[in-house]
C-alpha cells in the first residue's frame, strides 16, 4: 500500500546522508514523501549568503534525485536549537503533522552527538505523542554518519537498530544525492566520506545478508 511519509531533520543533508537509499525506495513504491528541516546547516560555520544559497540549491537537487518534497525549511539558529523553546519547535512539527497525517515518520536518533539532532528527535516524539484519534502509524529513528557514531554512549544510549532496509538497487541514487552536498563530504577515511558512508551501508547490509542496507530503530508502531 502507498504511504504518506514525513522526514523531520535538523539540517538539509541529514535526510540524504541518513536514509537516502530508503527515500529512493519509497519513491519507487510511489509513496508520498515529505521532509522538513529546521536550520540552514551552515550559518554556525559560515555567514556568507552565497554559501547558504548553495546549500538550498543542493537540497533541492537531492530531493529531485531521491524523489521527495521539502514541505518546510525553517531558519532557526544552526547548532543552537537548544536556545529555541522546545514548544515552538513542536508546534511547527504539529502543523505539518495535521497537514500530512503521515503513516510513517523518520527522525534523528535521540542520542546523536549533534545538539540539533537531539532537540529535533525530542520535539518530533512530542509532536507525535499517542492520541486516541490516531490511525495506524509507525515512528523510526535513523542514523547519520559522524553524529550517531560519534555519540557518547557511556553517557547516553547507543543506536540499536531493529529494522534493516535493503538498498542494493538504490545505493547509486543515494551516492548521487550525497554528491549534491559536496561541501559536506569529508575526506577518506572519515565516516562522513563517501568511503565511510558506503562502508556503513555495506556493514548494515552484511548484518542481514545483503550488499547494502540502511538501519533504523522502530520506536513506536500502532495498528488500529
Amino acid at each position: 500500500m502507498k504511504k504518506k511519509i514525513l522526514i523531520v531533520v535538523a539540517h538539509t543533508d541529514d535526510e540524504t546522508f541518513g536514509l537516502g537509499g530508503t527515500i529512493a525506495k519509497h519513491s519507487k513504491n510511489k509513496d508520498k514523501i515529505f521532509a522538513m528541516s529546521f536550520t540552514d546547516g551552515v550559518s554556525s560555520r559560515n555567514k556568507d549568503r552565497l554559501i547558504k544559497k548553495k546549500r538550498q540549491i543542493a537540497s533541492q537537487k537531492a530531493a529531485n534525485i531521491l524523489g521527495f518534497k521539502w514541505i518546510k525549511n525553517l531558519e532557526m539558529p544552526d547548532n543552537q536549537l537548544d536556545t529555541v523553546s522546545l514548544l515552538s519547535i513542536v508546534k511547527e512539527i504539529e502543523k505539518v503533522k495535521r497537514s500530512i497525517n503521515p503513516d510513517l515518520v523518520y527522525t534523528h536518533f535521540s542520542s546523536d552527538l549533534n545538539i540539533d539532532h537531539q532537540i529535533i528527535s525530542r520535539a518530533t516524539l512530542t509532536a507525535f505523542r499517542p492520541e486516541t484519534k490516531d490511525k495506524s502509524f509507525e515512528f523510526r529513528f535513523f542514523e547519520v554518519p559522524s553524529s550517531t557514531d560519534f555519540g557518547f554512549y557511556k553517557l547516553k544510549k547507543s543506536f540499536k537498530p531493529n529494522l534493516y532496509n535493503c538498498i542494493n538497487n538504490f545505493w547509486k541514487k543515494k551516492e548521487k544525492a550525497i554528491k549534491c552536498y559536496k561541501d559536506e563530504i569529508k575526506k577518506k577515511p572519515h565516516s562522513r566520506s563517501l568511503y565511510g558512508i558506503k562502508n556503513l551501508a555495506s556493514y548494515r547490509g552484511s548484518t542481514v545478508g545483503k550488499k547494502y542496507a540502511e538501519a533504523f530503530e522502530i520506536v513506536r508502531k500502532t495498528i488500529v
